[in-house]
């Protein structure tokens, strides 16, 4: 099931969605939303400016990645983060997680 579609059964609003980093990078930087989702590597490019830019703007995200946690951008390894595959309960957990500002 894609993230999308999880998240709309969570019964949340997606505010974007990008293919690419460079894409992500807009998003980050003007989308209003609460929360992000980060893949790890899209398309072979790591996520991490994506997160740089969600970190300074003081909001929370949650990353996927099928890499384990070594697979993290170091500086975000206590960021609630999901192996994939994963299921809508990790899914919800891991975002209660991230809005409430718990570290892993």
């Amino acid at each position: 099931m894609l993230v999308a579609d999880m998240l709309a059964d969570l019964g949340y609003e997606i505010a974007a969605e990008a293919g690419d980093v460079d894409q992500a990078l807009k998003f980050a930087r003007s989308a209003k939303f609460d929360l992000a989702i980060l893949d790890v590597n899209v398309n072979g490019k790591l996520i991490s400016p994506v997160a740089d830019v969600v970190a300074a703007r003081n909001l929370p995200f949650v990353f996927a990645t099928g890499y384990g946690a070594d697979g993290l951008p170091e500086q975000y390894r206590q960021h609630p983060a999901l192996q994939k595959p994963f299921r809508l309960e990790a899914l919800q957990q891991a975002i209660d997680a991230a809005l409430q500002g718990r570290v892993v």
